[in-house]
């Protein structure tokens, strides 16, 4: 049976590092009048929904609660973080059959409730763009939010940095740097591309999990839906023929609103940027063949 969208009610399935972490940054936001958690363990969901809605006299009345399934088939959004954790020293893509194996059990469940809200966006490479965005604010000295730049690919070893669409506020990048001091821009290059892809790693090391970021990042992915702006973000969704790719979710610019994906943005890459994104999406595709889907 079809559900009756309520505009300003989102959900939470996964309640670790990173969907509690994701529903604090949801309830400061004041996007949404109310936020249901949900976890296979509904204890821990209903500890976070109580300890977060503690804040609520600072932030804005929202209703936060523990819930079922039953209770978030009117979400205008479902946001599912519910996975394997990343272990020191284990890639992304090592996590695929677990996380397969756990979605095997929830979306069936969202299924058959008659869900009608988003379809499916995953998260991309929003985060992984963020972390680009500031390590070259830091390495400029520049507002970040003056770069203009896009991870774009896996989300994971074989992504790309798109440095030949890169610039600062309409300046290419390489003529930036040089206005800064910068001069050998292939090493530089070299090392950010490879620090941003490393630094969860670097992290998981440290604090065995990473979900400040990628809260913020799903935060911003809701803005963009809650309030159709029709921002262009590097999430992730099936690709149709661009860049002679097809077949496969990858993270591209996307134009983002009220429908989640409006159009993908084709953005100018080099000969050898090209030929890394389809090494990606073959990557990606050798993994995809070997589940059970």
């Amino acid at each position: 049976m079809k559900q009756t969208i309520n505009p300003r009610k989102a959900a939470v399935i996964g309640c670790g590092f990173v969907g509690s972490a994701t529903a604090f940054t949801l309830m400061q936001s004041r996007l949404f009048s109310e936020l249901v958690l949900l976890d296979v363990n509904h204890d821990k969901a209903d500890g976070e929904a109580k300890d977060i809605a503690h804040g609520i006299p600072f932030a804005g009345q929202m209703k936060i609660y523990a819930g079922t399934y039953d209770d978030i088939a009117d979400s205008a959004i479902i946001i599912v973080t519910a996975g394997a954790n990343q272990k020191p020293n284990e890639t992304r893509l090592d996590l695929v059959h677990k996380n397969v194996a756990i979605y095997k059990t929830i979306i069936p469940e969202i299924a058959k409730r008659g869900f009608e809200g988003i379809g499916v966006v995953g998260s991309g490479t929003v985060l992984d763009t963020a972390r680009l965005k500031y390590a070259l604010g830091e390495h400029l000295g520049v507002d970040s939010r003056s770069v203009h730049s896009f991870i774009i690919g896996e989300h994971g070893d074989s992504e790309i940095a798109a440095w030949s669409s890169t610039n600062v506020s309409g300046i290419p990048l390489n003529t930036f740097c040089e206005m800064r001091g910068h001069f050998d821009h292939d090493h530089a290059m070299d090392r950010i591309a490879e620090d941003v892809k490393n630094s969860a790693y670097d992290i998981i090391s440290k604090k065995q999990a990473t979900y400040y970021g990628i809260a913020m990042s799903v935060k911003r992915i809701c803005e963009c839906i809650i309030r159709n702006e029709r921002s262009i973000l590097p999430v992730s969704s099936m690709m149709h023929g661009e860049y002679g790719i097809d077949g496969i979710s990858l993270s591209m610019p996307a134009i983002v609103g009220l429908t989640g994906i409006e159009t993908h943005v084709p953005i100018a890459l080099n000969a050898e940027e090209a030929e890394k994104l389809r090494a990606s999406a073959e990557t990606l595709k050798k993994i995809a063949a070997t589940l059970e889907l």
